[in-house]
């Protein structure tokens, strides 16, 4: 099975709380730190149709969220039927 990859920075408030979140839920994720490795900032921009936003979390079964709430995050991982015990 493919792990999730979310990619980001840590200046990026949007990514500290989603990370936060895969951490009370449990659920292990790829942190790749677009600071340290710029040149995966075109995994992003293919994602986004050219846009940079961060983060951009991608689930094993290569679909994606592009900043998502605490929310979106739940469902995602439901509907995978990944464990979440948020």
């Amino acid at each position: 099975m493919k792990q999730i990859i979310m990619y980001g920075a840590d200046w990026c408030g949007d990514c500290r709380r989603a990370k936060q979140w895969f951490e009370r839920s449990s659920i292990a994720y790829v942190w790749v730190d677009l600071e340290q490795e710029p040149d995966m900032i075109d995994v992003v921009t293919k994602y986004n149709e050219g846009r940079k936003n961060i983060p951009v979390v991608v689930f094993p079964d290569d679909s994606h969220l592009t900043e998502p709430t605490d929310a979106d995050l739940d469902a995602k991982c439901r509907a995978l039927e990944l464990d979440c015990s948020s």
